[in-house]
């Protein structure tokens, strides 16, 4: 019995151990600790000498010199740091240098922790240091949700996108570019006058300045702060061809990045390796994205110089080769395997511009995430159709996108844009892909993204001139010809003709008969069927998807809008039920979704046009 007693003990002191995340972290920090190479906070006083790892120029790292001026205790719960300052006179001169995260520090010899938090606008070159004891607890409390996020299974949406209600780009579009992570982590314009974590920058090239201005407002959020950067990368995993990539190895002090882009247009965060076990990284001293398990990236880099700045420092760096993938992402560090290969999606942007010669190819990369993806694939696209310039003031974009889906059908469409910018064409193509990264059904593998634009210095917008019907006044049964006169931008009109017939059935009555471009098209569907974009799974999300997009601005609309009879009840369509269940399956009460089941007759004619306007008729139908 007391043998019994005793394994019980054991066993149940095991599970509540192993499902203990932070005493499970505390004892793999433990592990790993090793007190002559390590120094503890507890063993660190005020005036102690120090000094820090990190590269000012090149792949060379070197020493800073720092003083421990004070340990901060409790600066969040259970956690202290160690606050100190650079005595070096480049770190004077330059003040906290945004990149510097991760960069070890060293006191009598030992590894204190990594430079992580900073003051903006300071005079002096103050730093906040992570202790080296929490940094090496991130990475191993989330074993489970790393594979679970590395194995293909489905990850937590990242954003909280409305799927009771009819898919919408634009709301899609203004919420990736506007909603940060639910990180505590302060953005640098709102954390001005206090200590916060030391921004990463994300040096792009290949981008123009206007772009990479947008993607900053977007990246801020994040901590992340977009850059313009010198020269661009590869299309493999050397993604900078400075120097041989077995020259340059992650080390405490090297450069730590994290490429989101390669290839054709790049786009790479930069921060400092702290510490190397085996084939394990850590880095950063902070998070990334706060996202707990990812699946990014992981290459060395070069540092092109530091940029000092009296707003703020930061290091101008590029990728060299990706060495591994990061698959932790907590509050005290990044943590990633050397070897490990995340997931990259590839990009092709063709560009087709009026104002050149030939098409420009744009063979890219992107990493993975659901955050960042929708966000560097906007820039990556709005960056190749703007890089020879603004759109002029009259100009239309012609579009096709390509979205290869693993195990499904790709998501393809093609449209037309014109006088609203990039706005529209932005949307629908990132849009899509924000959609089905941050599905809440299961998890979407995305294989290719391919895009085709063309930029044509015309305005293509058109209006309805006039509308006339063959008769005002028909009897069921007989056949309605509509002749429309579309006047177009600077062009003579042009006539198009379409044909409805009357069904046999109709009951005598006054019907409406609505000619519409595109955009009335779509608000017509928005109120007549709703459901068509409202998904239930993942197959009827990528259904939704396509109806929406499949929507043609190009085109003229002529619809003949029937009475309404029977119901829909959330995408089944019950046209012929009697008037008694109809009222049955409209209750309040009842779960379901329902509207009355509305019918129209409708064709469609290719214009080449983008109309703005709409015009309705009306038609008796006699007995």
């Amino acid at each position: 019995m007391l043998e019994f007693f005793t394994k019980s003990k054991a066993v149940l002191f095991f599970l509540l151990f192993s499902f203990c995340p932070l005493c499970w972290a505390e004892n793999a920090a433990d592990d790993v600790w090793d007190p002559a190479k390590y120094i503890s906070v507890d063993e660190i006083a005020p005036g102690m000498e120090a000094y820090c790892l990190t590269i000012y120029n090149g792949t060379e790292i070197e020493k800073f010199g720092l003083k421990v001026l004070s340990i901060v205790r409790n600066m969040a719960p259970g956690r202290d740091i160690i606050l100190v300052q650079g005595t070096d006179e480049r770190f004077i001169h330059s003040g906290p240098v945004w990149g510097c995260s991760g960069s070890p520090v060293y006191i009598d010899g030992r590894l204190a922790g990594a430079l992580s938090f900073a003051f903006y606008f300071s005079k002096d070159p103050l730093y906040g240091v992570m202790p080296i004891k929490d940094m090496l607890m991130v990475g191993h409390q989330q074993n489970t949700v790393q594979k679970s996020a590395t194995a293909g299974n489905f990850r937590q949406p990242a954003f909280g996108f409305d799927f009771s209600k009819p898919i919408d780009f634009a709301e899609i579009n203004r919420q990736i570019t506007t909603k940060g992570p639910a990180s505590g982590r302060l953005s640098a314009k709102n954390a001005q006058a206090g200590m916060t974590f030391l921004p990463c920058p994300l040096i792009t090239t290949g981008l123009p300045d206007k772009v990479c201005e947008q993607l900053n407002t977007s990246v801020e959020p994040f901590g992340l702060v977009a850059v313009s950067g010198i020269a661009g990368g590869g299309t493999s995993n050397a993604v900078e061809d400075v120097c041989r990539p077995n020259d340059v190895r992650l080390a405490p002090g090297a450069c730590l990045v994290v490429p989101l882009v390669t290839g054709d247009i790049s786009m790479a965060a930069v921060g400092t390796t702290t510490e190397v076990v085996g084939d394990k990284v850590y880095g950063f001293g902070h998070d990334f994205l706060g996202s707990g398990a990812i699946d990014l990236p992981m290459a060395t880099g070069r540092v092109h110089t530091i940029v000092s700045s009296v707003v703020r420092s930061f290091k101008l760096a590029g990728p060299i080769e990706i060495v591994g993938a990061l698959t932790a992402d907590e509050t005290a560090a990044v943590y990633g395997r050397i070897g490990a290969k995340a997931k990259m999606i590839p990009l092709v942007i063709t560009i087709d511009r009026y104002n050149e010669a030939e098409k420009r190819v744009y063979n890219c990369r992107m990493a993975d995430n659901q955050m960042l993806t929708p966000l560097v694939l906007r820039s990556a696209v709005a960056g190749a159709t703007l890089m020879l310039g603004d759109l002029p003031p009259d100009h239309t974009l012609e579009y096709k996108v390509t979205i290869g889906l693993e195990g499904a059908e790709p998501v393809a469409f093609e449209n037309i844009s014109t006088g609203a910018g990039l706005d529209e064409m932005l949307e629908e193509t990132t849009g899509p892909v924000a959609v089905l990264l941050n599905n809440p059904y299961e998890k979407v593998n995305i294989k290719s993204i391919d895009f085709d634009v063309r930029v044509v210095a015309k305005n293509s917008s058109s209006r309805i001139w006039s509308v006339d019907l063959s008769d005002s006044t028909v009897k069921a049964g007989q056949q309605v010809d509509v002749t429309i006169v579309v006047e177009s931008f600077l062009a003579e009109k042009k006539k198009y003709r379409c044909s409805l017939k009357v069904p046999s059935e109709l009951p005598p009555g006054k019907y409406n008969l609505m000619v519409c471009g595109g955009y009335g098209y779509q608000q017509f569907l928005m109120t007549a069927a709703p459901y068509k974009f409202v998904p239930q799974n993942i197959e009827t999300l990528i259904e939704a998807m396509n109806n929406l997009l499949g929507i043609g601005r190009d085109k003229l609309y002529c619809l003949l809008v029937l009475p309404p009879g029977g119901v829909s009840v959330e995408k089944a369509e019950l046209p012929d039920l009697p008037a008694t269940k109809v009222l049955l399956l409209q209750d309040a009460k009842r779960a379901l979704t329902s509207q009355p089941h509305l019918t129209w007759l409708e064709e469609s004619l290719v214009t080449g046009t983008v109309i703005i306007d709409e015009k309705v008729m009306n038609i008796t139908v006699e007995e």
